[in-house]
């Protein structure tokens, strides 16, 4: 009776043992499966990051912070930061009442306002406005003078019409 019990708890101990090992290599070969599929996304994540670096580096190329010739006819004046300077200037130009003065149109729903502006370097800016229905595109040339004013003067100008 005593062997009996004995061969019972041993052939009991061979199953748990047998079910434990079973169960392990099945959580490895799940873990490692995981850890190839994370493996494959990181190169795609890393692949990812660096076309997006490529691109905002393509798209900083017409941009006066990353322009070093642009940026010597500034030099003189001691500005810290020239785009920044400039882009309130041109914002200041929103503050009057009515239409912006550069935009050569009458808004239909409200006044044009400026939205976005890139500084494409020491001479020329490229704008959005809107009245928050109709929108379009100006290119202003700008001359920052060395007392600190800015003088803008619309070169060109669209309205984007409405497609329903």
């Amino acid at each position: 009776m005593k062997r009996s019990l004995f061969l019972y708890l041993f052939v009991f101990a061979a199953l748990i043992a047998l079910y434990l090992a079973v169960s392990g290599n099945k959580v490895v070969k799940a873990k490692e499966a995981k850890i190839e599929k994370m493996k494959s996304q990181l190169v795609d994540l890393k692949d990812s990051v660096q076309k997006s670096q490529l691109k905002v580096l393509d798209m900083q190329y017409f941009s006066l912070e990353n322009n070093d010739d642009a940026l010597a006819y500034y030099e003189h004046l001691n500005i810290k930061d020239p785009s920044r300077y400039i882009a309130d200037k041109l914002l200041e130009t929103n503050e009057k009442k009515g239409d912006n003065p550069l935009i050569p149109y009458e808004g239909m729903e409200s006044d044009f306002k400026l939205n976005k502006i890139k500084i494409l370097n020491h001479k020329w800016i490229t704008v959005d406005f809107s009245d928050g229905k109709y929108w379009g595109e100006l290119l202003i040339k700008y001359e920052l003078k060395d007392d600190m004013g800015v003088d803008f003067t619309m070169i060109d100008h669209l309205l984007y019409t409405r497609s329903n």
